[in-house]
C-alpha cells in the first residue's frame, strides 16, 4: 500500500510539488523514502527469505548513499525513482531479489563514484553484470549514430547473458514516462517518440501487455496531447454508463458460468486511449464509431490438462447467450503468439446493440499475459524452463546481435520490423509449421529455414504454383524454395523481405561483396593510371571523382570494379583534363557572388514572400533550411528541425508521420524551431473534403475560398458517388490561422461532414 502521509505528493512531477518537496524537513523526507521502501517489500508476489531481504536492504542503503542530495526536476529526492523502478520490476513484472537489487542500483554507476568493481565486490558478479547492461553509454561512438539507438542495441546485447536487463530497463522507462510533467515540451516529445518507437514494441514482444499499453498511452499524451485529452475526456464522460452496461453484461455471463460449475473470475475493462486512437486512424472512423471500446476478461482456474477444454467450454456458453462476430474470432490458444500470449478473443453483440470483446484464458495464461517472460519461469518441468515461442525468438535475437551491422540505427530499423507485427503460419513441403510476421515474402521463409537456402534462392512454389519473390505469404501457404548454387543475394532483394534475419543476412552479404569490388576496383584503377602515365595524387583522384560526378573515392573504385568506368572512360578523362579544368573554372566564375545576375537573383529570392524565416534553438541567425515535403509546414504550425547530412535543416510539423521515427532514432540531430515570419502568401496546403453530395456544393466551396477569403485555388477535384462525395483542394494560404479560418467556414457548408489537412504536397 502506498504511503499516504503526504497525499499532496502523490503526483511528484507537478510543478507545485517542487515547492512542496523543498518545504519538507529532512526527517519528513526520510520517512517518505522509508515508507516507499516498505511498499517495495510488500509489492512482491514472492516470499522473501531473511537473506533475500538483506540483499535488497543493502542495495537500498547503497543507492540512498549514491544519490544523497540529488533531486529530480520535480524536486523529489532522486532515490524515489529507483525505488519505483524496483516496485514495477517486483509487482508488475514479477522478478525476484536479484532484479530488485539491480533496479535499486541501476543508476549508481552512471551517476556516482561507485564503480562496477564495487558492485561486483559487494553484491557479486550476477548483479554487477545486470547493472553493467543497464548503464547508459557515456560517449557517442559515431557522430552519425543515434546515442539512443546504440543504447538500445547494447541493452539487447545483454540478452545473451541475462534477459532481466531488458525487463528492468522497461521498468525504468515506464517510471520516466510517468514522471515527465516537469520537463520541457520538446524533451517530452523526444522521449515519448523514442518510447513509442522502441520500448512499447519491446514490452509487447516480452508479453508485458499492461506495461506496453501504459507506455503507448503516455507516449500519445506527450506526442499528441490534444488528441489524448479529447479521447480521455470522452471515456470519462462515458464511464458511469459504461460501468453499468458492463455490470449488466457480466451478470448474465456469470450466471451461466456458475451453472456450468466453473471456477472463474471476470474483469471488466475499457480499451486504452492509444488503441482507440489506432482504431480511429486505421478504420477512418470517429470515437463514437469505434464499436468495441468495451471488453471483459474471463479467467478460469483449471488444471493444465483441462485449460483448453474449459476455455472452449466458456466460448460455447457465451456464444449461446450473445451473437458473435465470426470475423473477430482470435484463437491464440491453439497457436500462441511468439511472446507466449495465449487467449481466446471473441466479439459479441451485447444488449442495446453494443459490441463487446470477450477474452477467455486460464489463470496460468493470464499470469503470462500480465507478466510476460518473467512468468514463464514460474512454470517449469523437471527444473527446466518450458520451451516457449519467446525463447525461440530470443535465440533469433542473439543470432542477429552476433552479426556485424553497419550501424546501430540500421540494426534497430530491421529489428523493429518484427517487434510489433502480427503473425502468419506457413508450412514446409514436409508439413512443418513456420511462424513469420504478417506481410512476409518467400525470401523471409527461405532465410528462416537456413541462411544458405536464403542466399541461393531463385524463386518459390506456393501451394504447388511458381510465384515471384514479391508474393506476400498468407496463413496456410505451403512453401517450396527453389535454389541454385550460382545464385547470390541482390540489392533488390531488400524490397522483398521484412524479417530482421533476412534483411541482416542480405545486407551482410552485400557489404562483403561491395568491399571486395572496391578492393579489386582500386587495384585496377591504379594500374590504369600508371598505364596512361598519370600519377594518382590526391588532387588528381579528386579531379577524376569530379569528372565522373561521383561522391567519393570509394564510389570511384566501386564503379571501376564493376566495369562501369573502363579504359575508354579513363583515356577520355586524360585527354580532356585541361579543357575540363577550364570548364570548371568558367563555371565557378559564373557562380561567383560578384556576378550581377547571381546577385540580382539572390536579392529577389531573399525578398520574396515565399522565403520563410525560421529560428532554430534560439539562434538569431537564419540557418539554411527547407520545408519537409512529407508534411508541408506553414507559419503557425508546431514544428521542429532535423539536421541533414548536408547541413540543411529540414523543418517538419510535430505531427508529421515521420516525426516519431526522426525524434527517436536521430535525437542528436533534432533542433527546436520557431517561426519568425508571421505571414507568407504562397504556402501550399491540401484539404480533403468529405460529405453528402448536394446541389451547388462545388460553387459554395469555391465561393467561400475565392470570394470570402480571397485564397488562390491551385487545383480542385471533387467527385461524388452513391450520394456521397470526396474532394481534394490545393490552396495557397498565408499561415495556419488563415487556413483554420478557411477550414472552419468550409465545415459550415451544408453537406460537408469533414475537412482535414493532408500531409505532403501530392
Amino acid at each position: 500500500m502506498e504511503d499516504q502521509s503526504h497525499p499532496e505528493l502523490s503526483h511528484p512531477d507537478s510543478k507545485a510539488n517542487v515547492i512542496l518537496w523543498m518545504s519538507l524537513s529532512e526527517e519528513e523526507e526520510r520517512k517518505i523514502i522509508l515508507n516507499k521502501y516498505r511498499s517495495l517489500l510488500r509489492s512482491s508476489v514472492r516470499n522473501f527469505s531473511k537473506e533475500d531481504k538483506k540483499i535488497i536492504r543493502n542495495a537500498f542503503d547503497l543507492a540512498v548513499d549514491a544519490h544523497k542530495n540529488v533531486r529530480r526536476k520535480s524536486g523529489e529526492p532522486y532515490i524515489l525513482h529507483p525505488i519505483e523502478v524496483a516496485i514495477t520490476v517486483s509487482r508488475e513484472i514479477g522478478l525476484g531479489k536479484t532484479s530488485i537489487a539491480a533496479a535499486l542500483m541501476h543508476d549508481v554507476v552512471e551517476d556516482s563514484d561507485y564503480t562496477l568493481e564495487d558492485i561486483n565486490r559487494i553484491f557479486g558478479e550476477e548483479i554487477a553484470r545486470i547493472i553493467d547492461g543497464l548503464t547508459k553509454i557515456s560517449e557517442i561512438f559515431d557522430k552519425e549514430i543515434s546515442v539512443q539507438a546504440e543504447n538500445f542495441r547494447k541493452i539487447l546485447l545483454t540478452i545473451s547473458d541475462d534477459v532481466r536487463v531488458v525487463l528492468i530497463k522497461l521498468g525504468d522507462r515506464l517510471h520516466n514516462m510517468r514522471t515527465m510533467d516537469s520537463m520541457a515540451p520538446h524533451k517530452q516529445r523526444k522521449i515519448a517518440s523514442e518510447t513509442l518507437f522502441l520500448y512499447a514494441p519491446l514490452a509487447h514482444r516480452f508479453g508485458l501487455h499492461n506495461i506496453k499499453s501504459e507506455l503507448e498511452d503516455l507516449s500519445l499524451k506527450y506526442t499528441e496531447p490534444e488528441v489524448y485529452r479529447e479521447i480521455e475526456s470522452k471515456l470519462l464522460e462515458e464511464r458511469a454508463d459504461r460501468t453499468r452496461y458492463l455490470k449488466t453484461f457480466s451478470s448474465r455471463v456469470r450466471d451461466h458460468l456458475n451453472k456450468a460449475d466453473l471456477d472463474f473470475i471476470i474483469k471488466e475493462r475499457t480499451k486504452s486511449v492509444f488503441s482507440i486512437r489506432k482504431k480511429m486512424i486505421e478504420q477512418k472512423v470517429s470515437f463514437e464509431e469505434v464499436y468495441d471500446k468495451f471488453a471483459i476478461r474471463i479467467i478460469v482456474d483449471s488444471p493444465p490438462e483441462r485449460e483448453k477444454s474449459d476455455c472452449w467450454k466458456i466460448f460455447s456458453i457465451i456464444t449461446n447467450i450473445y451473437r458473435s462476430n465470426p470475423k473477430r474470432l482470435r484463437d491464440w490458444i491453439s497457436s500462441p503468439k511468439s511472446n507466449g500470449y495465449e487467449s481466446l478473443h471473441i466479439t459479441v453483440m451485447g444488449p442495446d446493440g453494443h459490441w463487446i470483446e470477450v477474452q477467455i484464458r486460464s489463470k496460468r495464461m493470464d499470469e503470462i499475459a500480465e507478466q510476460g517472460y518473467a512468468a514463464h519461469w514460474k512454470y517449469k518441468e523437471n527444473g527446466e524452463a518450458i520451451d516457449s515461442y519467446l525463447e525461440k525468438w530470443l535465440v533469433k535475437v542473439r543470432e542477429l546481435l552476433e552479426m556485424k551491422v553497419a550501424s546501430a540505427e540500421e540494426f534497430v530499423d530491421d529489428f523493429k520490423l518484427n517487434l510489433f507485427s502480427e503473425e502468419i503460419f506457413v508450412f514446409t513441403p514436409e508439413g512443418d509449421m513456420i511462424r513469420l510476421p504478417q506481410g512476409s515474402f518467400p525470401l523471409d521463409f527461405a532465410y528462416e529455414i537456413h541462411t544458405d537456402i536464403g542466399d541461393q534462392t531463385l524463386g518459390a512454389k506456393i501451394n504447388g504454383k511458381l510465384r515471384p519473390l514479391s508474393y506476400k505469404l498468407k496463413t496456410g501457404d505451403q512453401v517450396e524454395v527453389l535454389t541454385s548454387h550460382a545464385q547470390q543475394p541482390k540489392e533488390e532483394w531488400l524490397q522483398y523481405c521484412i524479417t530482421a534475419k533476412a534483411r541482416t543476412k542480405i545486407k551482410h552479404h552485400l557489404r562483403q561483396e561491395k568491399r571486395r569490388i572496391i578492393e579489386d576496383g582500386k587495384r585496377v584503377f591504379l594500374r590504369k593510371m600508371n598505364f596512361i602515365k598519370l600519377k594518382p595524387t590526391p588532387k588528381v583522384i579528386n579531379e577524376v571523382i569530379n569528372y565522373f560526378g561521383l561522391a567519393d573515392e570509394q564510389q570511384l573504385y566501386e564503379k571501376v570494379g564493376k566495369g562501369i568506368i573502363d579504359n575508354t572512360h579513363i583515356r577520355e578523362f586524360s585527354a580532356q583534363k585541361a579543357n575540363r579544368f577550364m570548364g570548371i573554372l568558367r563555371k565557378r566564375l559564373r557562380k561567383s557572388p560578384s556576378s550581377p545576375a547571381v546577385q540580382a537573383r539572390e536579392v529577389e529570392e531573399f525578398s520574396s514572400p515565399t522565403k520563410l524565416k525560421i529560428q532554430f534553438s534560439g539562434n538569431q541567425e537564419e540557418l539554411p533550411h527547407e520545408m519537409a515535403q512529407c508534411c508541408s509546414p506553414i507559419p503557425g504550425d508546431d514544428v521542429f528541425g532535423y539536421q541533414t547530412n548536408s547541413n540543411v535543416i529540414k523543418v517538419h510539423r510535430t505531427d508529421c508521420p515521420n516525426a516519431l521515427a526522426l525524434q527517436s532514432k536521430h535525437a542528436n540531430k533534432i533542433v527546436q524551431a520557431e517561426w519568425l515570419m508571421e505571414k507568407a502568401a504562397d504556402n501550399i496546403v491540401i484539404l480533403v473534403l468529405k460529405g453528402i453530395d448536394t446541389v451547388g456544393l462545388v460553387h459554395k466551396v469555391t465561393q467561400i475560398i475565392s470570394n470570402d477569403f480571397h485564397v488562390n485555388i491551385k487545383s480542385i477535384n471533387i467527385s461524388g458517388s452513391a450520394g456521397v462525395f470526396e474532394g481534394l483542394i490545393t490552396l495557397l494560404v498565408e499561415d495556419k490561422n488563415h487556413l483554420e479560418r478557411v477550414v472552419n467556414q468550409l465545415k459550415q457548408v451544408q453537406g460537408v461532414t469533414s475537412v482535414e489537412r493532408r500531409f505532403g504536397k501530392s
